[in-house]
């Protein structure tokens, strides 16, 4: 399944503010900030992430349904769930 740039602009847009985030991490982990303030920003940037590798997988979803006229009987299941299996 190929994702169009224009459907996914808001992905990655996500991912790009998250990118940020992290490298702010970063600099927080290089200054010597506290433990609490990192891992909370860290928490924080791993949830940016994973609710734009869900949004990634839903986009997939909508694709596959569409392309097979909203027959679930000819939807690759296995590869699907092993899609959203691995951002577990």
């Amino acid at each position: 399944m190929d994702l169009e740039p224009t459907e996914v602009k808001a992905i990655i847009t996500r991912m790009k503010r998250a990118n940020g985030h992290l490298a702010s991490v970063i600099r927080m982990m290089e200054e010597g900030s506290d433990c609490e303030s990192v891992l909370t920003q860290l928490a924080a940037v791993n949830k940016a992430l994973s609710r734009a590798g869900y949004a990634i997988v839903a986009t997939g979803l909508q694709h596959c349904l569409a392309d097979n006229d909203g027959d679930l009987a000819s939807v690759d299941v296995q590869k699907m769930e092993k899609l959203f299996l691995s951002l577990a």
